[in-house]
C-alpha cells in the first residue's frame, strides 16, 4: 500500500454528521479480549489514537478507563468533545499518531480503532514507544465490512467499486504484516468478532455518505451513486431494512523491539 497522502486528516471533515449518526460501535467483547490478553483493567490510562468522533473512546469510558482521545481533524474532534466532554476520564488532544502531544511514558495502552491504515507506520512506532509505559501494549481494531454473504453485501461492494473515488487504495485491508510490524512485535494475537447494523433507507444512505471514498454531494457521480443505492435497497431490503455485517478484527500485541520491527 502506498503511504497515505498528506491531507488524510481532512478526509472526513465534510462527513462528520453522517459519521456520528451512522457509523457502528464495537461489541463489548472487545473490552473483554483486551483485558484478558493484556491484563490492563480500569482505571488504567488508554491513548485512543485517531479517535475520530469518539466511538471507541465511548466504549473505553463505559468500561471505566481514563481515555486520552487524540484526533487531528478538528471537526471530528469537536463532535467527540460535544458527546463526551463531561464524561469522567475523558481528555481531548489535537495530535496525530506520529505526534500525539502526550507526555513520555504516560499511558498504559494504545488503541487505534478504524484508523491505523491512515498512519505512517515507522514514525507512529517511534511515537508510541515514547508515550507507552512498559511493556507497551497496543490494540489495533477495525469493523471490517463483509464483502460477500448476502445480495445486499455483494451489491454494496459492486456499488463501491463502480462509484467510489479511491476505494481500493485506502481500504484498511491493505494494512499488511510489514506495516503492523513497524509497530508491533512478532507475538501478536488476532481475534475476530462479529457485528451488524440493521439499516433503513435513510440509514444506509448516511452510512455510504460517511465513507471517505464516497463521492460527496457536489461530485458529478453522487446522484447516480445514490440512485444505485436506492435500487439496491429496494431489491434487497426485508421488512424495510438491510443488514450491514462486519467482522470485527483485533490485533493485540506489544511494541516491537525497534522502529523497524
Amino acid at each position: 500500500m502506498s503511504q497515505p497522502s498528506p491531507d488524510v486528516t481532512a478526509r472526513f471533515t465534510d462527513r462528520v454528521d453522517d459519521y456520528v449518526r451512522w457509523r457502528p460501535s464495537y461489541p463489548s467483547d472487545v473490552i473483554r479480549l483486551l483485558q484478558e490478553t493484556t491484563g490492563i483493567v480500569p482505571p488504567a490510562t488508554v491513548a485512543d489514537i485517531g479517535a475520530g468522533t469518539g466511538i471507541s473512546a465511548a466504549l473505553l469510558l463505559d468500561a471505566g478507563y481514563e481515555v486520552h482521545a487524540v484526533e487531528p481533524n478538528a471537526a471530528m474532534r469537536a463532535a467527540a468533545d460535544k458527546w463526551l466532554q463531561f464524561r469522567p476520564g475523558y481528555h481531548s488532544h489535537p495530535g496525530r499518531a506520529e505526534a500525539t502531544q502526550l507526555p513520555e511514558a504516560s499511558v498504559d495502552l494504545v488503541l487505534a480503532a478504524q484508523a491505523f491504515h491512515w498512519f505512517e507506520p515507522q514514525a507512529t512506532g517511534l511515537e508510541w514507544r515514547r508515550i507507552l509505559k512498559p511493556p507497551g501494549w497496543v490494540v489495533l481494531l477495525w469493523n471490517a465490512r463483509r464483502l460477500t454473504g448476502s445480495p445486499f453485501l455483494e451489491g454494496y461492494e459492486r456499488l463501491l467499486l463502480e462509484f467510489a473515488t479511491d476505494y481500493t487504495a485506502v481500504r484498511h485491508e491493505n494494512v499488511d504484516d510489514v506495516r503492523r510490524g513497524s509497530v508491533l512485535g512478532d507475538d501478536v494475537q488476532e481475534f475476530v468478532l462479529t457485528n451488524a447494523q440493521s439499516l433503513d433507507r435513510e440509514a444506509v444512505q448516511g452510512r455510504l455518505r460517511s465513507s471517505s471514498y464516497a463521492p460527496t454531494a457536489d461530485h458529478p457521480r453522487f446522484a447516480a451513486m445514490m440512485e444505485a443505492l436506492d435500487r439496491l435497497f429496494d431489491q434487497t431490503a426485508q421488512d424495510g431494512v438491510v443488514v450491514m455485517e462486519y467482522d470485527v478484527t483485533l490485533f493485540i500485541g506489544r511494541l516491537s523491539a525497534s522502529p523497524m520491527g
